[in-house]
């Protein structure tokens, strides 16, 4: 029995061309999730793994749908040929079916497949470095942007045009002094010497 998962990343990706390629092949027992294939805690690729008898074979559209590292990859592979079940890809520029026994080169794919893509990711990774140090280097703030709520902000500011310190503004709205400071930048020689004062008393 061919037994078919799918995976994206994140809930806003879509699944829709997996499952199509899938379905093209005749599968109709198919698992899915959106979820990192950093972890192995899927429900979907569980499901699958718990479905998948002897004889049976995972099928999926890319090698890197079934995990994201080689290590946990080649694992989940070997642990699943311990089983006797297979793995098929759909997609992969070398085609990989360790179903058949007596096929030498599906073993080269498998691996040369798994290499390429934490290539890639190290490259990926060390691009992002680069240009996190260039933002940074350059001024810019990088990362997720804070989420701040605009009630209490505006609150806040209300609270700062009145003379309020900003102690007094933490304590009565709940945001941190750093979120403050960020979102409501001193505006005279006034404000940076309560700030100096405020930071000189609670020691930053």
């Amino acid at each position: 029995m061919d037994i078919g998962y799918a995976r994206v990343s994140t809930a806003k990706q879509d699944l829709g061309r997996q499952l199509d390629a899938l379905a093209a092949t005749g599968i109709t027992k198919v698992f899915a999730d959106k979820k990192s294939g950093a972890t192995r805690n899927r429900p979907g690729l569980q499901g699958a793994l718990d479905h998948a008898r002897a004889g049976d074979v995972i099928v999926v559209h890319t090698l890197d749908r079934l995990g994201r590292t080689v290590r946990d990859t080649l694992n989940m592979m070997h642990e699943l040929k311990e089983r006797g079940i297979g793995v098929r890809t759909l997609a992969d520029p070398l085609p990989i079916d360790t179903s058949d026994p007596d096929n030498p080169m599906a073993q080269l794919a498998v691996v040369m497949l798994a290499l390429f893509a934490e290539m890639e990711r190290t490259y990926a990774a060390e691009r992002a470095a680069h240009a996190r140090a260039v933002a940074t280097a350059n001024g810019r703030r990088t990362g997720r942007p804070s989420v701040v709520d605009p009630d209490k902000l505006e609150h806040a500011t209300m609270l700062r045009d009145k003379g309020v310190t900003i102690r007094e503004i933490v304590t009565k709205t709940g945001l941190a002094r750093t979120t403050l400071y960020r979102h409501l930048p001193p505006r005279s020689s006034t404000d940076q010497a309560t700030r100096g004062r405020d930071i000189a008393r609670t020691g930053g």
